[in-house]
């Protein structure tokens, strides 16, 4: 009956473990809501601003981008800056995520 007791009182400490994880794996994830990282391309002419749960915040163009009336190296531009951004933040999340979720990734 004893091991009956430890396995018993084993479950429900990994219980309490897995909901205090549970909760910093959801304020972690709220956190990264308000963090942000910057991509740019074209020497800053394009700038992105990216939230770590990859919502875009803000775009902004150079006036004198705009002005030179090359739309397909623009619209290269603000490929390459939403790309890096995405990159950007999803390497932020995995580094504040990663210490929590551990070798837990691949579940999710």
């Amino acid at each position: 009956m004893s091991k009956g007791k430890k396995s018993k009182g084993f479950g429900l400490n990994l219980d309490a473990q897995m909901k205090q994880l549970q909760e910093q794996l959801v304020q972690t994830q709220e956190a990264l809501k308000d963090e942000v990282v910057e991509a740019s391309a074209g020497g800053g002419a394009v700038r992105v601003v990216m939230s770590g749960t990859q919502e875009c915040k803000s775009v902004a163009i150079a006036a004198e981008l705009v002005a030179a009336g090359d739309v397909e190296m623009l619209q290269d531009l603000v490929l390459l800056a939403v790309n890096q951004a995405i990159l950007d933040s999803q390497a932020l999340a995995a580094k504040k995520l990663g210490p929590l979720t551990g070798g837990l990734g691949s579940f999710g």
